[in-house]
């Protein structure tokens, strides 16, 4: 299975908010329900038999939340003993979770990735993937994972961790669970504790008062919102958090977002004072009201310690009667394009984080000589090609290992080939070992940096290289596709890439401009050198990127449309000029994969099987675009 480990993001701090006595509420007279969940700090709860992390922002639109477990706090099981596990996730994404064909959703073993567990079963799926989900699972509803497990032979605590995983595609944030077995031959005194479920039965609310009934006002104005809830069911709740579960566009911040909020999809949290079933709880948050005129509703969940809270959807119906100051219409630029060429940008691509996968370590090593110097050019050392050397963050520092033990750096380390676009490998990072992939894809041309970012609390590899370069590693099609398919598909991946190097402001906090797994699917040299097909489409478009007006225009792309494709604004919101819904013939009974904006992958392919140029191809999907070179 090819995918990346995508990391939860752990809040550091808990924002409390004090209970609120404001006036200004009206009463409800209907049930809605929120659905919050709880940010721990460098912890998680464990909660029937399962420590889970909450629910995380989607990934290729695939995002779950736990709801419930076989066991209590810890499954008791004797040695040589099998017994059945189910485990049940709310789909809180777009896509549907399939339990076969491609994409299919399963669970696979964790920490570290693809191990193999001493509770394995004959009847799992492989040794690492215990199961697949039982049922297809639409958008909002709930799937079961079901699979066996047999007891080593050795008493004791045992933590198994899982995560649920769309194949091929991604790790699904919120998918990561623990599960707790003590190997014993002893029996409990105690009755064993039934299935539980993390709310059924006994986490349930009931809004009873709200700040207003509508929000009227203008674009990007910071709206503050108060509601109250009565805890209806029969558990206290401790730790609360406010979500929005809306999937957002990647390239673009949450439409509600506000800069108090904790996370990317966390509002707000608090751990003030237990809620005693019967009792009321107010809380209240801020968001920011669209940049764009129109209606609107804003969406937000309840969780309560890590579970979801029942009852009805809680929404914010906010009408923005004009634009905010300055807003345009199109997510482009607002500096013309230059008619002169310019240099090739470098774009720097985080391709991985260094986590458990690699030992919380980088080995870098390279086919030519190289350098590596500090975050402020200082040269710490010239190596050979026979020469490796371990780079490392911890504890707030970095280290490197050259030979002669570990020395601490001032500041992040970069490796620099003296020979440009030169050959550098992770040497202890391959995909085959810890992804089972059929290669290590491993390798990555000119520049590698490691560097930790505060934002994310995390350590990124960071590749940096020229604009081109970079395209050749892209792994977005085969080497076998059309000519002119690769070709419109480069020029669509070359005007992403070169827009998110022109604002550098997707990832700025992390240092980077695009990333390897959910930006642009890139694998580097070692894919570069199975094909050259596909390099020979980067060269033969050197340079050349899609305008609107003589301005860089953002350039979506998905893997297959329904006979159409979709406007941006049934999608996002706002409107895009040249991202028009257009009819996609050869796409007519299929079923929609991605977003539906822009060029469909499918659509394209068949276009160039008819005989059509990248350039028909490109002004098929993209309206009134010109293609424009603009490096050499």
């Amino acid at each position: 299975m090819s995918m990346k480990n995508l990391s939860l993001s752990i809040v550091k701090k808990n924002r409390i908010n004090k209970r609120s006595n404001n006036t200004a509420w009206f009463w409800k007279t209907r049930t809605a329900v929120f659905l919050v969940s709880i940010v721990v700090a460098n912890a998680f709860l464990l909660c029937a038999g399962v420590n889970f992390a909450s629910a995380a922002e989607a990934r290729f639109g695939y995002s779950a939340l736990m709801v419930s477990s076989t066991g209590s706090s810890e499954i008791r099981i004797a040695p040589g003993e099998e017994k059945t596990i189910s485990v049940d996730f709310q789909n809180i994404s777009t896509s549907v979770w399939k339990p076969s064909g491609t994409r299919f959703v399963s669970i696979y073993t964790y920490e570290p990735k693809y191990r193999k567990s001493v509770f394995e079963h004959s009847s799992w799926y492989k040794y690492n993937q215990p199961a697949k989900i039982s049922a297809e699972t639409a958008a909002g509803k709930t799937g079961t994972i079901s699979f066996k497990v047999k007891a080593p032979k050795t008493s004791g605590i045992y933590s198994e961790v899982f995560n649920l995983a769309a194949e091929d595609l991604t790790w699904i944030p919120g998918g990561k669970f623990t599960i707790k077995f003590n190997v014993t031959n002893e029996k409990s005194t105690v009755a064993a504790a039934p299935a539980q479920t993390s709310q059924a039965g006994s986490l349930s609310a009931q809004i009873a008062v709200t700040s207003a009934n509508l929000v009227r006002i203008e674009g990007g104005k910071p709206i503050v919102y108060t509601v109250g809830f009565k805890n209806t069911g029969t558990k206290s709740w401790m730790l609360r958090e406010i979500r929005t579960p809306d999937v957002q566009i990647a390239s673009t911040q949450p439409q509600f977002m506000h800069s108090s909020w904790l996370a990317f999809n966390i509002a707000t949290a608090t751990k003030e004072s237990p809620v005693m079933p019967g009792q009321m709880d107010v809380i209240t948050f801020s968001l920011t009201s669209p940049k764009y005129a129109g209606k609107y509703n804003a969406k937000f969940q309840l969780v309560a310690d890590n579970s979801a809270v029942s009852g009805g959807l809680f929404e914010i119906p906010i009408e923005v009667t004009s634009n905010a100051p300055g807003v345009i219409d199109a997510p482009y630029r607002d500096e013309s394009v230059q008619v002169s060429y310019i240099e090739e940008p470098i774009i720097r691509v985080g391709v991985l984080t260094v986590d458990e996968e690699t030992n919380n370590e980088a080995v870098i090593a390279s086919e030519s000589v190289f350098e590596m110097r500090d975050g402020a050019g200082a040269l710490l050392g010239t190596f050979q090609p026979s020469q490796s050397v371990r780079a490392l963050y911890k504890n707030g520092q970095y280290f490197y290992d050259s030979g002669s033990g570990l020395v601490a750096s001032v500041s992040y380390l970069r490796f620099v080939p003296l020979q440009k676009n030169a050959v550098m490998t992770v040497t202890n990072f391959d995909r085959r070992v810890t992804r089972g992939t059929a290669y290590a894809l491993n390798t990555f041309r000119n520049i590698l940096e490691i560097r930790h970012n505060d934002a994310k609390d995390r350590v990124w590899l960071i590749n940096e290289l020229p604009m081109d370069t970079y395209l050749k590693g892209l792994a977005e099609t085969s080497n076998s596709s059309p000519m002119e398919y690769q070709k419109a598909l480069m020029i669509a991946a070359r005007t992403y890439a070169f827009y998110h190097w022109q604002r550098a402001t997707k990832h700025d906090e992390e240092f980077y401009h695009v990333d390897a797994y959910y930006d642009q699917v890139y694998k580097g040299q070692g894919y570069e050198a199975m094909t050259p097909n596909i390099s020979r489409a980067v060269d033969e478009t050197r340079g050349m990127v899609v305008t609107f007006n003589n301005e860089t225009a953002i350039t979506p792309y998905f893997s297959r449309s329904d006979g159409r494709t979709r406007d941006w604004s049934e999608v996002w919101y706002g409107s895009v000029e040249w991202l028009k819904s257009v009819q996609v013939p050869c796409d007519v009974g299929r079923t929609l994969w991605g977003h539906g904006v822009g060029l469909s992958a499918s659509g394209a392919l068949c276009m160039a099987n008819e005989g059509k140029t990248f350039q028909e191809i490109l002004k098929h999907f993209y309206k009134g675009i010109e293609v424009q070179k603009r490096w050499q």
